[in-house]
């Protein structure tokens, strides 16, 4: 049985950039970055992905991610 009701990939998959313009990283006060193939939002200085799930962002650095070295230098 197929679930109606849920979003297509893409659109599950994208964030609005107005969002992304309010949120902030909670543990440096700087702006995050949107990683759209792991659907997290990165702040590169302090070394954390903080994931979004059923669409939002879970913006507590307990549920964050640590990046690896080579994440934190990419881009």
């Amino acid at each position: 049985m197929s679930d109606t009701h849920a979003p297509s990939a893409d659109t599950a998959r994208d964030v609005d950039p107005a969002l992304l313009e309010i949120l902030v990283c909670p543990v440096t006060r700087g702006p995050l970055h949107y990683d759209r193939e792991k659907h997290e939002l990165v702040s590169k200085p302090a070394r954390l992905a903080y994931p979004i799930r059923d669409g939002v962002p879970i913006m507590l650095e307990s549920e964050a991610r640590e990046l690896s070295d080579a994440e934190a230098k990419a881009k």
